[in-house]
């Protein structure tokens, strides 16, 4: 494993590891690492605890969760970072790089509050999917998300964002959690926005404290 960074800096904020999901990239089995913080405070957010607070929870043993997907790599068709907010890692492009000497294909999930970093993953070609979450229609944002983000802010980012999509369609996916206060007229608004050929994956609502997403 020398052949990998193992002191970067986006390790100190890796708080979950699931060996192998069959849920959270369609289609591949993949190992799935949670990372800790968030640009936004959702009210409905299952990884609160990692997400909000991410100096209060233990990092876990990268080096030994580094040593076990490199053992299972063979059988594993790739590897899924989500979190918290993944975009928001400290040294993210040389960490992206790291991980990608593992030769697995990367799934990134995002709130897509970041689109120049996403639009830097985009230029590693083994970035296989970006996986977009879009909470709901623009004028909920303030309320869903925490206050922390205005409903004009978000249609800037997802201006940009639609954009890549565009550009990459074959990388992106889009995806719409059902929360407390969605129903399906704001599914068929969140629908309008996409650019064409697009669908919405929507997922089933795990409420704070449900553990980690695997949906």
């Amino acid at each position: 494993m020398t052949f990998l960074n193992t002191d970067a800096p986006a390790w100190s904020f890796l708080r979950g590891f699931e060996p192998a999901s069959l849920c959270d990239w369609p289609g591949k089995v993949s190992a799935v690492l949670f990372f800790a913080g968030c640009n936004l405070r959702c009210p409905t957010c299952h990884n609160a605890s990692i997400a909000w607070n991410p100096h209060r929870s233990r990092p876990v043993d990268h080096k030994s969760i580094l040593q076990q997907i490199l053992k299972n790599r063979k059988w594993l068709d790739g590897l899924v970072l989500t979190g918290g907010e993944v975009t928001i890692l400290p040294g993210l492009d040389d960490f992206l790089k790291t991980l990608s000497l593992m030769g697995l294909p990367i799934k990134l999930d995002t709130n897509g509050l970041k689109p120049g970093s996403v639009k830097m993953a985009l230029k590693h070609g083994f970035i296989e999917k970006i996986a977009v979450d879009i909470k709901g229609p623009w004028e909920k944002y303030p309320h869903l998300c925490g206050g922390l983000i205005s409903s004009s802010r978000i249609m800037s980012c997802a201006s940009k964002i639609f954009k890549m999509a565009v550009s990459s369609p074959e990388r992106f996916m889009f995806r719409c959690t059902m929360v407390p206060g969605l129903d399906s007229s704001d599914l068929r608004v969140v629908r309008s926005y996409l650019p064409r050929g697009f669908d919405l994956r929507v997922q089933k609502y795990l409420p704070p404290g449900a553990g980690f997403s695997a949906v």
